[in-house]
């Protein structure tokens, strides 16, 4: 299949628009299904021993399989630790991930970059709002020694 389920769910997506009321109920009675079937082939794997942390690591990195793990609640990564994987390299930090599923977050230097509550809704799509502050200027440890000039 490669990378055309993009193009599937691009199409999925055209046919609710096309006939909510009918398929709307189809769609989700055939997500319940493929869930069920994803959840029960990690219950067998690990069952079997073969589902170990390397292997689980693995399918989680996976975009499709992750993407899909996440559509049924079964992503062995809470949001927090998807989140904080999702910045790593962007200069800003995870202050935490609330009970409500506000996502807060730090910006080390500067202003956040672009498009970072898209990168955050990505990782974690069950976050609910995006909140963004900047860490405060430090005074610089020289200017702690440094004396007021003295008149001439």
């Amino acid at each position: 299949m490669g990378d055309d389920w993009r193009a599937a769910g691009a199409r999925i997506d055209a046919l609710i628009a096309a006939d909510p009321a009918g398929r709307e109920d189809l769609v989700r009675e055939v997500t319940d299904l493929y869930g069920a079937g994803l959840e029960r082939l990690l219950d067998v794997l690990h069952e079997a021993g073969a589902l170990t942390d390397e292997v689980l690591a693995a399918v989680a990195a996976d975009e499709l399989v992750s993407a899909l793990l996440l559509v049924h609640g079964l992503h062995p990564d809470d949001a927090g630790t998807r989140i904080a994987a999702a910045l790593a390299r962007t200069g800003v930090e995870l202050v935490e991930v609330t009970d409500r599923g506000v996502c807060r977050l730090r910006v080390a230097h500067g202003q956040p970059p672009a498009g970072l509550e898209d990168l955050v809704t990505a990782a974690a799509p069950e976050i609910t709002a995006v909140e963004v502050s900047t860490r405060p200027a430090l005074i610089p440890v020289s200017a702690l020694f440094s004396r007021v000039a003295e008149p001439t």
